[in-house]
């Protein structure tokens, strides 16, 4: 085969920020508009991502369509796994952070071990594609973990946060002008694209104004604008390397000079110069881990302090909608009420996933009432130790919280 991967040009970066921008808003949108919540969004992604990398696998050239729409689908993808461990397990991001972190580096230990490089300039056989990809699938879920943690720690909005990780790609750029080892320089910044594609994201999707204290805020075009905007960008920088070729790289190496052998006193200078860019970045996030700032509100602060009387809540959401819920709920409670706690705890787990995904169309139609529901539905899930720390309560506190969002529900 020819080498599977594009030329590192800046065309490269360009379309690989917008391909972790996607990342973040598409996964956003496709998870709340689906409505079958996040794991089984995963699995569909999963799907996708297996059909997609099965195509670019069996080319025996690097194609730009297929190469990119299969970085497309594993951004969403890698953003999904993390999400799931995040919003479904409860698992701190800096234990995510860490997970990945150890599974980058088993991945590259072991593709060193059999290959002998870890260079993005060889993937000429079917091994070599293989690691390739399953590093690619790690970095994201590892920069989308590293992303989030870092607005966590920091309580920074997502515009300000994108200047740390363009801040630090600008710093490795300089390094590796200077000498630096340039497989490491690059698989540094291909991480660090991730959170800077995520924050990007975010600052073009969030509102102008917080709806609680800490959400992000940005420039209010929404996850599908977003979306719809950055795939275009895509489809029509991958429409320009189609035609000019310049990033194939038997072509680019025919025009361009040979790279220059690497300075090994050079590499071990600029390798200080990574560890001292890793000191500083830690100083800067324990700094503003420091400074009064407001994070998001927890789980458990969500509550409505609006009395509605039954049904009144959700007079104003279509039927259809509500009867769902009260199917899933009653399910729950019925459940509950026989001892099956699998049962109640999968059927809670779903009136969630189906409520979240429900957001976006219910709350505009009547604030008050979505607060209300939201708030009882809040106290339903902590008895199930759903996106709440505690371990679930005991059965009679579960029907207690599930009657009383029945009743709410009309």
């Amino acid at each position: 085969m020819l080498n599977k991967v594009p030329e590192v040009t800046i065309w490269f970066w360009v379309i690989k920020v917008l391909c972790t921008t996607v990342g973040e808003s598409f996964a956003d949108w496709i998870n709340m508009k689906l409505g079958v919540g996040l794991v089984n969004t995963a699995w569909i992604f999963t799907a996708v991502f297996v059909v997609v990398l099965a195509v670019q696998l069996r080319l025996k050239r690097y194609v730009p369509f297929p190469y990119w729409l299969t970085v497309v689908v594993v951004s969403v993808t890698g953003t999904l796994y993390t999400d799931i461990l995040t919003d479904q397990l409860n698992v701190p991001l800096w234990i995510s952070s860490a997970v990945f972190s150890v599974l980058l580096a088993a991945v590259f230990g072991v593709w060193w071990a059999r290959e002998r490089t870890l260079s993005i300039h060889s993937v000429t056989t079917l091994p070599r594609e293989s690691f390739y990809w399953l590093a690619v699938l790690v970095t994201f879920a590892l920069g989308t973990a590293t992303g989030d943690w870092t607005l966590e720690l920091t309580g920074w909005s997502p515009g300000v946060s994108v200047l740390l990780p363009l801040g630090l790609i600008a710093a490795i750029t300089a390094l590796w002008r200077f000498g630096a080892n340039p497989v490491l320089s690059f698989w540094l910044a291909y991480i660090l694209t991730r959170p800077l594609g995520a924050n990007i994201g975010d600052w073009l999707a969030s509102p102008k104004v917080a709806q609680n204290p800490g959400d992000p805020t940005g420039l209010d075009l929404g996850t599908f604008t977003t979306s719809l905007i950055f795939l275009g960008l895509i489809l029509a920088t991958v429409v320009y390397l189609t035609v000019t070729r310049s990033d194939v790289t038997e072509s680019h190496e025919a025009t361009h000079d040979a790279p220059a052998t690497g300075n090994p006193r050079k590499e071990r200078v600029a390798l200080a110069g990574f560890g001292l860019l890793a000191v500083a970045t830690a100083g800067l996030l324990g700094w503003a881990h420091g400074q009064p700032h407001v994070g998001p509100a927890p789980e458990e602060d969500n509550t409505s302090a609006v009395q509605m009387a039954p049904g009144q809540a959700v007079k104003k959401f279509p039927p259809a909608k509500v009867a769902a819920l009260k199917t899933l709920a009653s399910t729950s409670l019925k459940d509950a009420r026989s001892g099956n706690a699998t049962g109640a705890h999968a059927a809670a787990q779903k009136l969630r996933d189906l409520w979240d995904a429900d957001q976006a169309s219910l709350q505009p139609l009547d604030q008050t009432g979505w607060t209300s529901i939201d708030a009882q539905m809040d106290k339903v899930l902590k008895t199930f130790g759903i996106d709440h720390s505690n371990p679930p309560m005991s059965p009679a506190q579960q029907e207690k919280e599930l009657n009383a969002l029945l009743t709410d529900m009309g």
